[in-house]
């Protein structure tokens, strides 16, 4: 069993608010996690320890949104990373700074765009699918189909192309809204 030197624990605490700060928007523990291990900063179990510490020590604000753990930098969290963002190699730096921008991508898509369905009835699957923007929901869908094979197309489409059916649904609805009362657009 390897152990860890306190260089390496605090270096890592450092990376992790490094991402954290950089993302700027609220990341799941699953998010961080798989930024962690892809890049092959920490193990998963370092990863855990130290969120846990980082939220114990107010460095980090743990919330649970729908079920979810998502982190946040704190002020304490970003003023000690303002003294000690020396201490985090360069080259892992350069990393997170090139990549944060597909990496928040990623993560607005993922947090944002949800689409699942549960089984509702005999033969009946009820959808779901939501566009939320800084938690607030731009649309909450729900719409019954017949076969698993609908509902699967349905969350694949949704997940795809919401911002698309989103504009389509609200374009549809305006206009039915103006022809019903007889006012031209």
């Amino acid at each position: 069993m390897s152990i860890v030197s306190n260089k390496e624990l605090a270096e890592n605490k450092l990376i992790l608010l490094y991402i954290i700060d950089k993302v700027n928007i609220p990341i799941s523990n699953l998010q961080i996690t798989k930024i962690i291990l892809e890049n092959k900063f920490m193990n998963y179990f370092m990863l855990q320890q130290l969120l846990n510490e980082l939220c114990t020590s107010n460095y980090l604000l743990y919330k649970n949104i729908d079920n979810k753990a998502f982190y946040t930098i704190t002020p304490l969290g970003k003023q000690t990373l303002s003294y000690f963002t020396g201490h985090i190699p360069q080259g892992i730096k350069s990393l997170i700074d090139n990549s944060i921008s597909n990496i928040r991508n990623n993560i607005r898509n993922e947090t944002f765009i949800s689409a699942e369905y549960t089984l509702s009835g005999e033969n009946e699957f009820t959808v779901s699918c939501q566009v939320r923007e800084d938690n607030f929901n731009l649309i909450d869908l729900k719409v019954t189909v017949g076969t698993k094979n609908d509902a699967r197309r349905i969350c694949e489409n949704w997940k795809k192309h919401s911002q698309e059916i989103y504009s389509e649904i609200i374009e549809s609805l305006i206009k039915d809204r103006i022809k019903n009362t007889g006012e031209n657009s």
